[in-house]
């Protein structure tokens, strides 16, 4: 699985979540809970993962929807 974005945003989030599902892309969000829990102190974020096999796809359907700034970068 590969971290393709981390937000404390809900709206950002649930965009993400339905961008992703309208496109037929794995994806699962890990900590979403946890950001809950802290507060709004921001020091934990939720993770949106997908699977290696469809990160590059994953990246493309959302650079192409307006948030590439919001991605994390590939990693190695």
């Amino acid at each position: 699985m590969q971290e393709i974005l981390r937000s404390n945003d809900a709206v950002l989030l649930s965009f993400v979540q339905a961008t992703l599902t309208a496109e037929g892309v794995e994806h699962m969000v890990v900590d979403a809970n946890m950001s809950v829990m802290q507060g709004s102190l921001g020091i934990l974020a939720a993770r949106v993962l997908v699977p290696d096999d469809q990160e590059a796809r994953a990246r493309r359907v959302l650079s192409e929807s307006g948030i590439a700034h919001e991605l994390r970068p590939p990693t190695p």
